[in-house]
């Protein structure tokens, strides 16, 4: 069904027109990327972001009614399953137990870049908030802001510099070394490389499905060799199907990355001898 609508949408808004000719062809990178505005400065991206953020506050709301005191099912049980495991297989895994304050701010970054992700796969919106730069980069800036102004808040402004600058156990001759790798790692590597992560992943996937959804539909809709060519066609719409569920996985694990060395930067702000 999602494969079947991709390549549908794909063929009428990208192929060429009758009378252009047709066969396989890539349109402009803009026509992928850029959507046109429902109203001025909000277009479907921004839509995705904006209800990304209200399912998860819907989610976790509805959770935060149900009784306690009953065994969790439902949309609590749902909940429940996100902050464990964020819990477990993030925080425990890089900051410890010192690190569980920071579970709602984890736990709400993992849950809106998941759902920001999902929208690649999904039909008639296929498109990830996350391959546009502008969201990846906020919330890298986001995260940079939080680690720096948590390493001040626990050590100091000049003792939490101090020891990014000049790393503890390091010889002294090194820190002519050292000392401008570390500061261009934790001021600017760290947020871009953050950002750029996320927002490459999820951009080559997106055109990975762009891609095998046009030669889907040139291969079939082919005016010469009509019979030999739609067999052929099947390979790259099984490996459209194939790529799609692939990006469902994509989606999970860009969240997942993305929230732990969140977590790691964080934690290691925090306790600098770690």
């Amino acid at each position: 069904m999602l494969s079947t609508t991709l390549v549908a949408e794909l063929s009428q808004r990208l192929m060429p027109q009758a009378g252009e000719g047709r066969g396989f062809s890539f349109p402009p990178i803009n026509t992928i990327l850029r959507w046109q505005d429902l109203i001025p400065g909000i277009n479907k991206v921004v839509m995705i972001s904006i209800a990304s953020a209200l399912i998860g506050i819907v989610i976790f709301g509805l959770a935060a009614t149900k009784d306690a005191r009953k065994a969790p099912k439902g949309v609590r049980n749902l909940a429940e399953i996100a902050v464990e495991f964020v819990e477990r297989n993030i925080i425990m895994e890089t900051m410890g137990r010192s690190g569980m304050g920071w579970t709602p701010f984890l736990l709400t970054m993992f849950i809106f870049i998941y759902l920001n992700n999902l929208p690649g796969i999904i039909p008639f919106l296929q498109m990830p908030a996350t391959a546009r730069m502008g969201l990846p980069a906020f919330l890298a800036l986001m995260v940079w802001v939080v680690y720096n102004a948590t390493g001040i808040k626990h050590q100091g402004f000049f003792g939490y510099f101090k020891n990014v600058l000049f790393p503890p156990g390091v010889p002294k001759a090194l820190y002519i070394l050292v000392t401008p790798i570390e500061l261009i790692s934790t001021l600017v590597v760290r947020p871009f490389s953050l950002a750029v992560r996320l927002f490459a992943n999820m951009l080559a996937g997106h055109l990975l499905l762009v891609i095998f959804a046009l030669l889907s539909a040139a291969l079939i809709q082919a005016e010469t060799m009509r019979f030999a060519l739609i067999p052929i066609g099947v390979l790259p719409f099984a490996l459209l199907i194939f790529l799609t569920a692939f990006e469902i996985l994509v989606a999970f694990l860009q969240a997942y990355i993305f929230t732990v060395l969140t977590a790691v930067y964080i934690g290691g702000a925090t306790h600098p001898e770690h």
